[in-house]
């Protein structure tokens, strides 16, 4: 039977799960509806086509490239999102380009493998990168695995004298940097997207390991403004000025992405039941109100 790449998509193992073949129009928004500086897409853009096609040549000793990429930052600011969105955009120039067929999107359920069994969790970790992603690769289609709250795999061994196991901790920190340290260096199609809200809490080595880190801060006042002006053009809302005041206060009260974008809807639901029907009825008084009422 021949295997193609949409025979790719729900395919779940321990841990893992194919969740896009990619392109996919639907996930264009996941990349541009993000809100940071162009500069940090486009370098997240330019490493992973370096990553699935400049690397192949170098040596991994004379280029140790690990196809890792590290997005950090507080909750809210859109890192799992971005995550999504950079391997769409990757699929829509390898495929573009006619590098290749397709590329697949495959999640690492981070709480998947933390176990009360001594040694468990480390063969855990050890099946991931030994068996699971090896058979993923061996298609040769390109792979984006995204690796959520690393820090649940990678945990730093300076800090694990603390927890209860420690000794389990270690082995499975061990297993994640052998694993990536091999499966890396075998298949040059795996490109590993890590998100961590705290990088204090990430092993030191598998930190040295990532080939770009972005980290995605709070928002200025421009990318406020931004998100703000998006959020209402989603729910078909028109404000012509004022704006610029509603950002600012989100900045000084220290409002993430996320809260940004929930704003407009506390401002809808906090307004009267016609705003509710109709959310294109929403006043920049409504903002100001649904402002006011934060901590």
């Amino acid at each position: 039977m021949t295997i193609t790449a949409s025979s790719f998509l729900g395919l779940e193992r321990p841990g893992l799960r194919v969740t896009g073949v990619l392109p996919d129009n639907a996930w264009t928004e996941r990349w541009e509806g993000i809100v940071v500086p162009p500069s940090v897409k486009s370098r997240l853009l330019n490493f992973g086509l370096f990553a699935f096609v400049g690397r192949g040549s170098a040596s991994f000793v004379g280029l140790p490239v690990h196809g890792l990429v590290l997005l950090a930052g507080p909750p809210g600011t859109g890192k799992t999102t971005l995550a999504h969105g950079l391997a769409n955009e990757l699929a829509s120039e390898l495929v573009g380009r006619g590098l290749a067929e397709a590329v697949l999107f495959a999640l690492v359920d981070p709480h998947a493998f933390p176990s009360e069994f001594l040694g468990e969790s480390q063969r855990a970790v050890g099946r991931l990168f030994g068996e699971t992603l090896p058979e993923l690769a061996a298609h040769g289609l390109p792979v984006v695995v995204l690796l959520d709250e690393v820090e649940t795999l990678a945990v730093t061994r300076a800090r694990a004298s603390f927890d209860t196991n420690p000794v389990d901790v270690h082995r499975a920190t061990d297993a994640v940097l052998t694993g990536l340290d091999s499966v890396t260096a075998r298949y040059r199609n795996l490109l590993f997207v890590a998100t961590t809200n705290d990088e204090r809490a990430v092993d030191d080595a598998f930190l040295s390991r990532v080939d770009l880190r972005e980290y995605l801060g709070m928002p200025d006042l421009t990318a406020a403004q931004r998100i703000l002006a998006q959020t209402l053009t989603e729910v078909g809302v028109t404000i012509d000025g004022g704006l610029a005041t509603i950002a600012e206060l989100c900045v000084s009260k220290g409002l993430d992405a996320r809260q940004i974008r929930k704003l407009v809807l506390r401002a809808i639901v906090a307004a009267d039941t016609d705003v509710a029907l109709d959310p294109s009825r929403l006043l920049l008084e409504h903002l100001e109100g649904a402002l006011a009422t934060l901590a």
